[in-house]
């Protein structure tokens, strides 16, 4: 008898877990339209306006706004919003160029995006300082 109560009890006990471990999974289920730009802190540095004329022209010619508006989200973040997620300084525009060039996923809950191996890194940092300028507009 104490055997059955005690496989009885450790039903009980593993149920009761897994009815707990339910609901904290869906308590932290991803909400895509929560947290959409998580911005990373950092202080903003003066970009040359001359490189982000040129960036606006290389993006003009492109095919970036097959994925990307200025203002309004398509497949992909609208530039806007990228430039709300990263600070305007060296870094986060060699890591923007480098995501031009390579392409990337998951990091804006869109499918991938399409590598540009062919664009200077030069260019796709011009790129993405024109982008990172969109911030206070």
């Amino acid at each position: 008898m104490g055997k059955y109560l005690l496989i009885l009890v450790s039903i009980l006990i593993c149920h009761s877990c897994n009815q707990n471990t339910e609901t904290e999974t869906q308590q932290i289920a991803y909400d895509p339209t929560r947290d959409y730009i998580k911005p990373i802190p950092g202080k903003d540095e003066i970009i040359e306006n001359a490189l982000i004329k040129r960036g606006e022209v290389l993006i003009s010619y492109s095919s970036c706004y097959d994925c990307h508006k200025s203002e309004n989200r398509s497949k992909g973040p609208s530039f806007q919003d990228i430039s709300k997620r990263y600070p305007i300084n060296q870094i986060y525009i060699d890591h923007l160029a480098r995501k031009i060039i390579s392409g990337g996923t998951g990091a804006w809950v869109y499918p991938v995006m399409t590598p540009h191996p062919n664009i200077r890194f030069e260019d796709a940092q011009a790129m993405a300082a024109y982008i990172l300028s969109n911030k206070n507009q």
